[in-house]
């Protein structure tokens, strides 16, 4: 079809030309999906299935000096949608040393997962105001072990460009890695000469250094250059021998001390001494290969863990492998190398000492350290039902914020926590403690009813406090004298007086795609030697798709969006679902008629989440609940008339020796007489508990352990309960009876979660570690057969409490699955050195 203004397609209105080629155009449009502007490239070829493939593992990449690949459609590509312009020759040899760091980066990251660009040059190379490098045009990539597309190229046909083309590519042989890499050779001898890389005239390279690093690159013979990115980044990291201080120019000295320290922490291997004056370094660090950053699994959206050393020399991060239980990871800022820091499994919230010596974290409801090079785990504090955030300040003292208690002290050898002050009555929690350069005053954010936040100050001595920000998310003070908060999906910062303890000034703008989760936890970190690190969100936005037995999708009932948690009523013609509203931070339950596509909202005031509802038996109400600093379960008609009654309140919840801030209820009882739910215990995890909703409404506990025990699902019967549980080492799903017995059955093999029965009760369904969509026929006695695969799902998350992943059809002919359009990317925490240098520009 004809691109002009005006088009439109599916959801993209296409806006203006941005260019055109040879091979198509780009255009600019808009995503009325998620309201944001993109870049969409034509194609005057259809492309065939594996270039759609292709377009999905590059999309995959998500790394910063690489155009975003959004979608795929007949015959385009939606990407991410730049302000810049392409690389421009010459530069100075400071810049250009600094663009082929992030070139490099951008390239090893594509070379690792086996991906070859092809067409580098400075056309496809944009320099962005915001993001500095991003390679483009990634879009006719391919595979370096994949088969060759006759779609995309016909045998002996050449690919490229000629002024950047290898030999291999003249000659219409394979490419791979090292093709890229001549590219890259005439790309950094244009930056620095100006001139196109002709074999017979190629002119000298200043300094000597970066030369011989260009032959090499340029090399007739693939095996002759270097072999990868990284080959390169370590010929820039060696020291270059003494020269006649006369035969270097000024630009040769920036040069070669960019080369012999600063690109260097692209891939944080080592450095040379520390950046001084307006040198600004910016740089990824990715998690260890086959491992994920972890963030908080019983939140909407997620943000990595992580924090800085105060002397800026490291960095400790949660990550853990798919099916394994999350740890600390200690990274030196110029090391590659991540240590794993043995014994602090589930770790969360990590901090350091002042020192950098020690690093403290919350786990299995205790408040822990450990050495910063390895150790020993030490307990420090026991009795951490909700943790949201801790400190460590002068003369060993540790804040910490714990459920709805106020801001507590303790000594980093122990002892009793003591109160700072108390709860106001317009207040249902303190969180996020962070000491100020003196040790003695902090900041912490103050969370309302209503879900309200603000930022204030106080200090050890002093019972009183002040506001200090009207912020909604915490804030971490960076030297020498701001504060850095993320906002939507911004880093800001603002000047901060550490005196008057008071921020003053406009906002400005920091990073863009920077993340903060529904708790109020902005993702950034600072030292107090000028480093900083931030990332962006780890929980992809969903979309509800039907899916039938063999994994085909088909329609779905509703827009994509951050959603927690859904279920079907039980006539299947209505859905609720909990969906976060990124613009206020608040989660809300919508309730959709699939049937006229009409929605409706289920909100109760004072509260900032309405989550996790479940419907009666009949259809006719809605148990769900809430959190407005404690949380509570209100049951209300499905049809919007009438008032909520309460049906576990905070008083009835800690009657029964529980806490109030991490209840989930997980389902109905076909009778009608009872709902399932799951608090969190301090000591041992999650637990499974019946709450009757007649006589005295007294809360039973059914099933725990000393492990977890969560996602209690009622038989259609109500005879039997399905559960996960991680009670082996491993999560598994497991079936008991309702009245307990000594009979417990093992559905799950090989590792599973998130129980759903059929309807009639003759076949349960689960999820794998790995994802994979389990059905488990079901016999008299009962008997369970041997696990079967259905298909492969792309659920945003993995195990975890407050979620819903699926929802099964009652005849189990159909999947409503919570789905990713791409695999989930490795969101990186970006690491800048010397980052106030950039304000001064």
């Amino acid at each position: 079809m004809p691109f002009s203004a005006g088009v439109k397609l599916g959801p993209y209105k296409i806006l203006a030309p941005i260019g055109a080629g040879g091979m198509g155009e780009v255009w600019k449009a808009h995503d009325s999906r998620l309201n944001r502007i993109v870049a969409i490239k034509t194609s005057k070829a259809r492309f065939s299935e594996r270039f759609a493939r292709e377009a999905r593992a590059i999309a995959a990449l998500n790394h910063p000096h690489v155009c975003q690949i959004y979608d795929v459609g007949p015959d385009y590509l939606v990407m991410e949608y730049l302000d810049g312009s392409p690389l421009q020759c010459p530069v100075p040899a400071q810049k250009a040393v600094e663009y082929a760091g992030q070139i490099l980066s951008a390239l090893d990251a594509a070379h690792t997962k086996g991906i070859v660009h092809r067409d580098l040059k400075p056309a496809n190379i944009l320099v962005t105001k915001q993001h500095g490098i991003k390679l483009v045009d990634f879009g006719l990539a391919r595979h370096a072990t994949g088969p060759v597309d006759s779609t995309l190229t016909q045998p002996g046909e050449k690919i490229g460009t000629p002024a950047y083309m290898a030999p291999e590519q003249w000659e219409g042989k394979p490419c791979d890695a090292r093709t890229d890499i001549y590219c890259f050779g005439c790309v950094l001898y244009e930056m620095l000469t100006g001139k196109r890389a002709v074999q017979e005239e190629l002119v000298p390279v200043e300094p000597a250094q970066l030369g011989s690093i260009v032959r090499t690159c340029l090399e007739q013979a693939p095996e002759d250059r270097w072999q990868t990115a990284r080959d390169i980044w370590r010929a820039m990291t060696l020291p270059s021998p003494p020269a006649p201080p006369r035969s270097r120019t000024w630009q040769g000295v920036a040069a070669i001390a960019l080369v012999s320290l600063g690109l260097v922490l692209f891939w944080g291997g080592r450095s040379g001494p520390a950046l001084s004056g307006d040198d600004v370094v910016s740089f990824a660090i990715y998690p260890p290969e086959k491992n994920v950053f972890s963030s908080h699994l019983n939140i909407t959206l997620n943000v990595p863990q992580f924090a800085v050393a105060p002397d800026g020399r490291a960095i400790v991060f949660v990550a853990g492998a798919e099916g394994e239980r999350p740890m600390l990871w200690r990274r030196p800022i110029d090391d590659a190398r991540a240590q794993a820091l043995t014994g602090t499994e589930d770790a969360q919230d990590p901090f350091w000492s002042p020192d950098s010596r020690w690093i403290g974290f919350f786990s299995e409801g205790k408040l822990k350290k450990v050495s910063a090079v390895g150790g020993a785990v030490q307990v420090i504090l026991s009795g951490i039902t909700d943790a949201r955030g801790a400190t460590w300040g002068n003369d060993d003292t540790i804040l910490l914020a714990n459920g709805s208690d106020p801001i507590q002290r303790v000594t980093s050898a122990g002892g009793q926590p003591v109160p700072l002050g108390t709860l106001g009555p317009d207040e249902s929690s303190h969180r996020y403690p962070h000491f100020l350069p003196d040790g003695h005053h902090f900041l912490y954010i103050s969370l309302g009813p209503n879900g309200q936040a603000s930022l204030y100050s106080a200090s050890l001595e002093d019972r009183g406090r002040q506001l200090a920000a009207r912020i909604r998310n915490n804030a971490v003070y960076a030297a020498p004298g701001y504060l850095l908060f993320a906002e939507a999906d911004t880093l800001f910062g603002q000047s901060f007086d550490a005196r008057r303890l008071r921020a003053s000034g406009q906002q400005f703008h920091v990073a863009e795609h920077v993340g903060h989760s529904t708790t109020h936890l902005s993702a950034v970190s600072a030292s107090a030697t000028g480093v900083i690190a931030y990332a962006g969100t780890l929980s992809p936005k969903g979309t509800l798709t039907w899916f039938d037995r063999a994994g085909q999708p088909g329609d779905s009932p509703v827009p994509e969006g951050y959603y927690s948690d859904f279920r079907l009523s039980p006539n299947e013609k209505s859905l609720a679902a909990s969906l976060l509203n990124a613009r206020t931070g608040a989660i809300e339950v919508w309730i959709t008629d699939l049937t006229r596509g009409s929605i409706d909202r289920v909100a109760r005031e004072g509260a900032s989440i309405n989550a996790t509802p479940i419907w009666s038996p009949d259809g006719a109400q809605l148990v769900f609940r809430t959190f407005g600093g404690v949380v509570e379960f209100y049951q209300r008609s499905a049809f919007g008339g009438g008032d909520d009654q309460v049906v576990l309140s905070d008083k009835m919840t800690r009657a029964a020796g529980l806490q109030s801030t991490s209840l989930v209820n997980t389902d109905w009882s076909p009778d009608g007489k009872s709902i399932l739910f799951s608090p969190q215990n301090p000591t041992s995890g999650r637990d499974i508990w019946l709450l009757p909703l007649t006589g005295n409404k007294k809360p039973v506990k059914l099933l725990a352990s000393a492990a977890d025990e969560m996602h209690g699902n009622f038989s259609p019967d109500g005879r039997l309960i399905a559960y996960t549980t991680n009670e082996s080492g491993k999560f598994q799903v497991n079936v008991q009876t309702l009245s307990l017995s000594n009979r417990t059955w093992h559905v799950s093999t090989n590792g599973g979660s998130e129980p759903r029965w059929r309807a009639d009760g003759r076949e349960i369904y689960y999820l794998s570690h790995d994802k994979k969509l389990m059905a488990v026929a079901v016999g008299e006695g009962p008997s369970f057969g041997i696990p079967r695969v259905l298909f492969q799902t792309r659920v945003p998350t993995g195990v975890t409490a407050t979620r819903t992943h699926y929802v099964p059809s009652r005849d189990g002919k159909r999947f409503l699955i919570n789905t990713q359009s791409v695999d989930t990317p490795s969101t990186p925490i970006t690491v800048v050195t010397n980052w106030a240098a950039t304000l001064k520009k």
